[in-house]
């Protein structure tokens, strides 16, 4: 006897679920994000700033713009957090019309990892990306768009190499779905390109 076909519901997270995975085990690729930026001091500049020592807690505020090594971070507020293990993590928003920006170089290559949410969180201490809502991940190789995922959330991992993209309401695709488009790599056997110049930072 046939099945009944799933209900739209079901169907819905099912593909949510299978996209998400797919995405997972297709990661960027075998670099990873430079492990020096760990150790850079931070950078920042705001429209104002409170810094509270007691806490090892910044709140920036008003066009922010943070650069820790390779790492720059745009956005209209953003709450840096001292850990205890010595590294910094970071939760930054958007303004009311416009995301907030990541980027961060892959050691050992001339690709970028680029980033656009509402809102992004950063943990220095996993080395993890979090973008939530409107969410806009991209890989450049130099000048190059190479990778793009989309959705409403995407979690990228940079020691695991794994990246996760889930729908949802807020999703920047249609329909609340996730979209993405990956370039094939190049082989092991194939000829490197030529090195290209580092991709330029965008204003988002």
């Amino acid at each position: 006897m046939p099945s009944s076909p799933p209900t739209p519901c079901r169907a819905g997270r099912a593909l949510r679920l299978g996209a998400a995975l797919l995405l997972a085990a297709a990661s960027f690729g075998p670099a990873r994000a430079d492990r020096t930026d760990k150790k850079q001091p931070l950078a920042f500049s705001a429209d104002s700033a409170r810094v509270d020592e007691a806490k090892q807690l910044n709140i920036l505020q008003g066009n922010v713009e943070i650069s820790k090594g390779s790492i720059v971070i745009r956005a209209d507020r953003v709450e840096v957090q001292q850990n205890p293990q010595g590294t910094q993590s970071a939760v930054a928003t958007g303004w009311p019309n416009r995301r907030a920006y990541f980027r961060q170089r892959r050691e050992g290559t001339d690709e970028y990892i680029e980033g656009e949410a509402e809102r992004l969180e950063y943990d220095g201490t996993r080395d993890v990306v979090r973008l939530v809502n409107q969410a806009v991940l991209r890989r450049f190789r130099g000048n190059a768009l190479a990778d793009e995922v989309a959705g409403n959330t995407v979690t990228y991992d940079n020691t695991t190499e794994v990246y996760q993209v889930l729908g949802g309401p807020s999703s920047a695709a249609p329909a609340g779905r996730v979209r993405g488009v990956l370039t094939p790599r190049e082989g092991a056997g194939s000829e490197p390109p030529a090195a290209a110049a580092s991709a330029p930072e965008r204003r988002p």
